[in-house]
């Protein structure tokens, strides 16, 4: 049995299914399992009211596998990762780069860190343009979208995101009123919420940003009626 953790902050588990997809594509690989998780709250601070009011623990985890029918399953996807945005939403301490000490605990520099004007810009302006793109590399239109799970880290990104991309917010899976900011499990917890409305051969249209920065969207082809598995 192989296991591997994968890094990629809010964009973790998008990142990590591509990566399970080229796995089984290649042959090597019958069935993997992906799981998106995070205990936010280890690294909020709860002095910091305008952050720690956001985030939640989660966990979410998808069975993939391969399939003999043509055109289902994970068709492509489109991952990007901006290093300036370091500075703007970060841990400042931990690790080889600034290991823990006196100082570091004492100045609360463990904890998560954020400018969030700063954030909502920047994820407003990589997400949409990734649905964009997935949506022209797959011959997309808007009307051809039946649903986007998005990564859930406000809903004003959500709205502004699926607005820019011309995608009416009914054909947006939106949870974040029930578990706030799950980091990596953001989308899988969608994706179990949305199960029994999606519809084998719908367009489903994933996307994703976080800390580094990294961003993306993948699209996949729905490969089963999730009505037929009752929760």
């Amino acid at each position: 049995l192989l296991s591997f953790d994968f890094s990629a902050a809010c964009c973790g588990f998008l990142y990590t299914l591509d990566v399970a997809a080229s796995m089984i594509q290649s042959g090597r690989y019958k069935k993997i399992i992906v799981i998106g998780a995070d205990k936010m709250s280890s690294l909020v601070d709860y002095t910091d009211r305008a952050t720690c009011v956001l985030f939640g623990d989660g966990a979410g985890a998808v069975l993939v596998e391969a399939t003999e029918e043509e055109n289902v399953g994970v068709q492509n996807s489109y991952l990007r990762t901006d290093g300036q945005g370091l500075p703007f939403l970060h841990m400042k301490a931990g690790g080889s780069v600034c290991p823990p000490s006196h100082f570091t605990v004492d100045h609360r520099l463990h904890y998560l860190y954020q400018e969030g004007r700063t954030v909502f810009r920047y994820a407003v302006t990589d997400m949409s343009n990734d649905v964009m793109k997935i949506m022209e590399m797959n011959n997309l239109k808007a009307d051809d979208v039946n649903w986007v799970i998005p990564h859930e880290a406000n809903l004003r990104i959500i709205e502004a995101v699926t607005k820019r991309a011309g995608i009416p917010l009914d054909k947006v899976v939106v949870n974040i009123d029930h578990y706030g900011n799950t980091s990596a499990a953001t989308i899988p917890l969608a994706l179990w919420d949305a199960e029994s409305q999606l519809k084998k051969g719908d367009n489903v249209i994933f996307t994703a940003f976080g800390a580094g920065f990294v961003h993306g969207a993948s699209f996949y082809k729905w490969a089963y009626d999730g009505a037929a598995y009752g929760k």
